[in-house]
């Protein structure tokens, strides 16, 4: 299973939520497709919040933002 969810809620909504229910996060940051990539420290965590985000995980492909422009 992986760590990883992505879901429809800012980052700050994010952020909050999983304060809420303890789950520790490894890395963060908002999608240029809208929404927030959130990449939980263990599975039980993604679990947890799997179950609480519901409705607003997106299930299909999502577009991220670079982290570094390469020069070239």
């Amino acid at each position: 299973m992986s760590r990883v969810l992505n879901v429809r809620a800012t980052e700050a909504e994010t952020l909050a939520a999983c304060h809420k229910r303890g789950a520790i996060i490894s890395a963060i940051e908002t999608l240029a497709s809208g929404g927030t990539r959130v990449v939980l420290m263990n599975t039980d965590a993604t679990e947890t919040m799997r179950v609480a985000f519901g409705g607003k995980v997106i299930a299909g492909p999502v577009t991220r933002t670079p982290l570094r422009k390469w020069a070239r």
